[in-house]
């Protein structure tokens, strides 16, 4: 009976806690969090942090994802148990994860960019970012066991901690992005000093079923001379600086390169039908211009089998060719790396454009079916930077392009054509596509 009495209490105090540490000014709720700090700088030899490449780490990471995400109501229940996005099955995408006795704990996953993007380009503007050297990840799949999350920072820390070395020895990346809930991303900015990319919270993100979000960077070229201003004086356990910047973890495991490569691709063709085919139906729930993207990021004979059927009359860009197109006249630059390393940017203008395509005229030649990024000036202060290919040459230096997956800037102005209108309304118009 007094157990009874003693649970509706406890959660009545803690609410009311809750609600009176909401109250303080920001400043004074951040350094509480920061006080909460627990790195242990000496792990139980028990905890393995590495890349997932096995089948069966893969196959825990991505369980242990799903029922983090279903318990959160980021997701509904698979039938699978897992959750797998496309991004995943991309060679730009690392996963990582923490294993305890063997068995994964924790789990998060790194994905550079490639023709598909990052999640979170669809809902935020990644312009700001992309005007500063460096490559750039979206954090993203975050996951801890439940039996770990009230053990303070035991696997949350460690794994950050690879996280942070892996992007700034290995990955090659400058600048994280992340898109969370607003109930964690406090979290971020306190203990991290992520910055939010906009004030505004989006409150239907279709990525995590539809739950609100924020998005956040933190450049890495910064970030240990702010970790050593807030916590270079504080004792061991509670020294993120020191945690992150100088202790030597022996749990953590670096992959073994045999070449000077950013990306660790662990995907066979085996277990990208395994996971994409076979468990769950990713694949073939995608739309066939992303059919058509994934056959072109994975181009070796090896993979066509597992890779998903593109419909009959689909490869040619038939079906691209069936969006509206617009006359427009914006200047663009192409920048294109070439097998030996060597970089060409070539001057473009665009003078029609579609949804997931355009034309252009090029002063130089421009080889096809090469990806490169190009930058295109879509309005005096807006500037899409987007992965495309050149897929036709019509002569006369006229080419018609294919775009990766589209960036919020060129999503925003391609709509405000579609309707009708674009001055104002190239900054109002967020009726964003669904493109699964």
């Amino acid at each position: 009976m007094i157990r009874k009495l003693v649970l509706p209490v406890r959660r009545m105090l803690h609410g009311t806690l809750r609600k009176l540490f909401n109250f303080l000014p920001q400043k004074r709720r951040f350094a509480v969090y920061r006080n909460f700090v627990d790195c242990d700088p000496a792990p139980d030899e028990r905890l393995v942090l590495k890349i997932a490449e096995t089948k069966e780490e893969l196959a825990e990471c991505f369980s242990l994802l799903h029922d983090a995400y279903v318990g959160s109501g980021f997701m509904k229940p698979d039938p699978s148990g897992m959750r797998v996005t496309i991004y995943h099955a991309l060679p730009t995408t690392t996963t990582l994860c923490a294993k305890y006795d063997g068995e994964v704990v924790g789990t998060l996953s790194l994905i550079r960019e490639s023709v598909l993007g990052f999640p979170l380009q669809r809902i935020f503007d990644l312009t700001a970012i992309r005007e500063k050297r460096g490559n750039v990840a979206e954090v993203s799949a975050l996951a801890v066991h439940r039996k770990f999350r009230r053990t303070g920072g035991s696997i949350l820390f460690p794994l950050m901690k690879f996280m942070y070395e892996y992007c700034t020895t290995f990955f090659d990346t400058r600048h994280l992005v992340i898109a969370v809930n607003p109930k964690h991303i406090e979290m971020y900015e306190s203990l991290l000093f992520f910055e939010r990319l906009t004030q505004n919270v989006v409150e239907n993100y279709d990525f995590v079923n539809g739950a609100p979000a924020v998005g956040a960077t933190l450049d890495l070229a910064f970030a240990p001379e702010i970790f050593r201003r807030h916590y270079g004086s504080k004792p061991p356990k509670r020294n993120l600086y020191a945690f992150f910047t100088e202790v030597k973890l022996p749990n953590i495991k670096l992959p073994q390169r045999r070449f000077y490569t950013t990306n660790d691709p662990v995907l066979t063709p085996e277990l990208l039908d395994y996971f994409f085919n076979v468990r769950t139906h990713v694949f073939s729930q995608l739309s066939d211009r992303k059919k058509c993207l994934m056959h072109t990021i994975y181009d070796l004979p090896a993979y066509q089998a597992v890779l998903p059927a593109i419909s009959e009359g689909s490869q040619d860009g038939s079906a691209r060719r069936r969006h509206q197109r617009f006359s427009v006249r914006c200047p663009a630059q192409l920048s294109l790396v070439a097998p030996d390393g060597a970089q060409s940017k070539i001057k473009l203008e665009v003078f029609q454009l579609s949804r997931y395509g355009f034309k252009a005229h090029a002063l130089h030649p421009i080889p096809i079916n090469v990806w490169g990024e190009a930058m295109i000036k879509l309005g005096p202060s807006e500037v899409s930077r987007i992965q495309v290919a050149a897929s036709r040459d019509s002569g006369e230096g006229i080419y018609g392009f294919r775009l990766g997956e589209p960036d919020l800037i060129w999503r925003k102005f391609v709509n405000a054509l579609y309707s009708g209108s674009i001055h104002a309304d190239l900054e109002n118009a967020t009726r964003f596509m669904t493109d699964r």
